[in-house]
């Protein structure tokens, strides 16, 4: 359950960090606690801890005698998966998808052919299990549902590479899928070719086909890209 100093804290988080993303702080900007307190009439506790926060996301920097000040973008953890979430919010929405998905197209091909090397049994069911429940979403306009399957897909992929680095990508390529959900840079329904090499991918990786898993998931990313070019131009 969510207390009230939890409620203030995290809108405060939102909009400054929305702001941030957006550019609406620019670089540079010097943000004052007493000012930030009294604009959203929160302690000056809620605000320290919420610059805490996004120090640790190196949006900002905290100095004495200076204040709060906004970083440079180049210097962000553009891999945080809050960050991810505040930029798709905003108006630079088409170029952080295509950034992200480029970055999907280099790594989850290379995470699918190893997954085919090293899944369990148990992971292969779940890809299966994950695969049929996009099949079951794919119609009627259930996208939230799809939504659910497809990132738990992904997530196995990258698990069961056995690679620990590709692993921890599971929670940005998480935040990619829900940003084209939930700001509508999908079809009403999901494309029938994209599920069905998520079906063929499953597959792949059960019988132990590097070679056609990686091909399979080089095939998703392509079709991904074709969707921004249609939907986020």
């Amino acid at each position: 359950m969510t207390t009230p100093a939890q409620g203030l804290h995290t809108h405060v988080l939102d909009t400054l960090g929305l702001e941030i993303a957006a550019g609406e702080c620019a670089p540079g900007l010097v943000l004052r606690t007493d000012e930030l307190a009294q604009r959203f009439d929160v302690s000056r506790t809620v605000v320290r801890e919420v610059i805490r926060v996004l120090e640790s996301m190196h949006l900002v920097e905290s100095r004495r005698r200076v204040g709060v000040t906004v970083r440079p973008t180049e210097e962000w953890n553009v891999y945080d998966p809050q960050v991810i979430r505040w930029r798709l919010a905003g108006a630079d929405r088409p170029r952080q998808l295509r950034s992200l998905t480029v970055l999907r197209s280099a790594i989850e091909p290379v995470a699918a052919g190893l997954a085919a090397r090293n899944a369990t049994a148990e992971q292969c069911a779940a890809l299966t299990e994950c695969a049929l429940g996009m099949v079951a979403t794919s119609r009627g306009q259930q996208l939230e549902g799809y939504l659910r399957h497809d990132i738990a897909f992904h997530r196995v992929v990258l698990d069961a590479s056995g690679n620990e680095m590709f692993a921890r990508l599971g929670d940005v390529v998480a935040e990619v899928l829900a940003g084209r959900t939930h700001h509508q840079v999908m079809f009403e329904d999901p494309d029938p070719a994209a599920v069905t090499l998520h079906v063929r991918l499953a597959e792949a990786v059960r019988e132990g086909d590097a070679e056609g898993a990686e091909r399979l998931t080089k095939k998703i990313a392509v079709g991904a890209l074709h969707e921004l070019d249609v939907l986020a131009p």
